[in-house]
């Protein structure tokens, strides 16, 4: 039997996901069970994770960016998080994430 799915609304530059669309600013809507969810927000704390390093890394003005591990790790986890709202979005989400055109194979 699958899991019963809910709306939740996602503000991906905060990393915040919400069920109230009047607690907080939000740019998708979204319709997922509670193991996408969990996903998505493990995905969240790894990139808030991510920018911790990033922020002290920055102080090391002799590493380029397109050199340097951890905004490469950073990208690719913000990748899976549009690639999950993509996916898990309504029509208005989908749109907004093709018009970024930052995903291959957005159908």
């Amino acid at each position: 039997m699958e899991e019963q799915k809910k709306t939740y609304y996602i503000d991906v530059g905060h990393g915040q996901i919400s069920q109230s669309p009047t607690a907080s600013a939000w740019s998708f809507k979204i319709q997922a069970n509670d193991e996408e969810i969990t996903q998505l927000r493990e995905l969240f704390d790894q990139n808030y994770s991510t920018e911790w390093k990033n922020f002290f890394r920055a102080h090391v003005p002799y590493v380029q960016y397109h050199h340097d591990r951890e905004n490469d790790s950073y990208d690719s986890t913000i990748d899976q998080v549009y690639g999950m709202i993509y996916n898990l979005g309504d029509e208005e989400a989908k749109n907004h994430i093709r018009s970024m055109n930052i995903l291959p194979n957005q159908g």
